[in-house]
């Protein structure tokens, strides 16, 4: 198979991931763990999880300098990413944090061009434009929303802090195997997460956790976590950040597909005009002439 193919299959896979992950995580906070805990065990998941991979299977050296670059990817992509996030979705709405995290692709394609990484396209400008207004309206089904608490603010640094980290370790991709990387990003991530989240963990009963919520956690520790970077950092060494990013806009839409055949949901015109120009956004962030 193309491997351009492959990668954007990779893609597909790594936002279905996080689409069911709106589903089961929903479920285990903050009723069971705490978002800093849930954190500290998806850090530590990721860890485990790739550098055992690493040990057995690769065992590849790296340049000391590319050790502190690592450092500041594992700092935007894990640290900032994951304890931002979290904090600020337990201080607002579903749907606020949704709408302001799907500003991730608009974020990269500015930064990307603006430091010359990649060309200005108006067809790609407008492919973004497409799936931001896709996205927005399938989130907020059509009616009006507020962003303004300190919630929102610390979703939309947390956008800004994985948008820098997409565009960051794609450089690192050209000289290192995706295990490789990421087992040193998750292993620095750890060190700074554990002392800030420890105390929420350690004081977490596992022994009273229902077996369906144990599961929910496997599944966002093994999926969300180690298999969906994994999918997505593989993407990134075939493709732009800029594409990558974009794949965010299928979250919404693959969670209503989700719901929609889970009996959660009903279709209506507004997600038929939102799936609509998203799949248009594609069209044109992924044309070549």
């Amino acid at each position: 198979m193309n491997k351009i193919v492959l990668a954007h299959f990779a893609l597909f896979g790594a936002n279905l991931i996080y689409a069911l992950n709106y589903i089961v995580a929903k479920d285990v906070m903050p009723t069971f763990i705490t978002p800093s805990s849930f954190v500290l065990m998806r850090v530590i998941g990721g860890f485990v999880f790739f550098s055992t991979l690493y040990t057995f299977l690769i065992r590849q050296k790296i340049e000391i300098r590319d050790i502190y670059y690592l450092f500041f990817c594992s700092l935007f992509g894990v640290v900032i990413n994951m304890l931002l996030f979290f904090e600020g979705l337990s201080l607002t709405s579903p749907i606020s944090a949704s709408i302001i995290m799907i500003t991730t692709p608009l974020l990269v394609y500015f930064i990307s061009v603006s430091i010359s990484i990649e060309k200005y396209s108006i067809t790609k400008f407008l492919g973004v434009i497409l799936g931001l207004t896709g996205a927005v309206i399938l989130i907020s089904n059509g009616n009006s929303f507020r962003i303004s608490s300190l919630g929102d603010f610390y979703v939309f640094i947390n956008a800004i802090s994985y948008s820098i980290y997409l565009i960051m370790v794609k450089k690192m991709m050209t000289k290192y195997h995706p295990i490789t990387v990421l087992s040193i990003i998750f292993f620095f991530g750890l060190i700074i997460i554990l002392p800030i989240t420890y105390d929420d963990l350690s004081s977490v009963n596992f022994t009273n956790l229902p077996l369906s919520i144990v599961f929910k956690i496997l599944f966002v520790v093994l999926f969300t976590t180690c298999i969906a970077y994994f999918l997505n950092i593989f993407a990134l060494s075939k493709l732009k950040s800029s594409v990558v990013a974009f794949y965010i806009y299928l979250q919404p839409l693959l969670a209503t597909i989700i719901s929609l055949f889970w009996g959660k949901d009903v279709l209506s015109s507004i997600k038929i005009i939102a799936a609509s120009l998203i799949f248009l956004g594609i069209y044109f962030v992924v044309y070549k002439r």
